[in-house]
């Protein structure tokens, strides 16, 4: 008896992220590959957008290599908000905090001086 088959939806732990996709375990003997292509219907420019190492989800069994119980494994449209990132990752630029440092002592002069006015 097969314990898995093509086209079921199971639960899926990621155990490891790589850039072309991530690796999850379904149990000690069952294990697959959710290619990149496999995680959303829009582009995946990073892959930890959408997964973290030990969370479990939901995916699709595309396909079943019998011989080393690996498998092809799908999380589109399986999962609730898949076609978009969790989260955004906050872009810095090349000054950082240098044109707030530079701009605090002009806007701490402004506000003395209102301050001042009202005394």
């Amino acid at each position: 008896m097969k314990k898995y088959k093509e086209g079921d939806i199971v639960r899926a732990k990621i155990t490891s992220i790589e850039k072309y996709g991530a690796f999850a375990s379904l149990d000690e003997e069952y294990s697959g590959l959710i290619h990149i292509s496999e995680i959303s219907e829009k582009f995946v420019e990073d892959i930890t957008d959408y997964f973290t190492l030990g969370e479990e989800i939901n995916v699709k069994i595309l396909d079943i290599s019998k011989a080393n119980n690996q498998l092809k494994l799908s999380a589109k449209n399986v999962n609730e908000g898949f076609n978009s990132p969790r989260k955004k990752k906050i872009k810095e630029t090349v000054f950082g905090f240098y044109l707030l440092k530079n701009a605090l002592p002009g806007w701490v002069e402004k506000k003395m001086n209102e301050i001042n006015k009202k005394s």
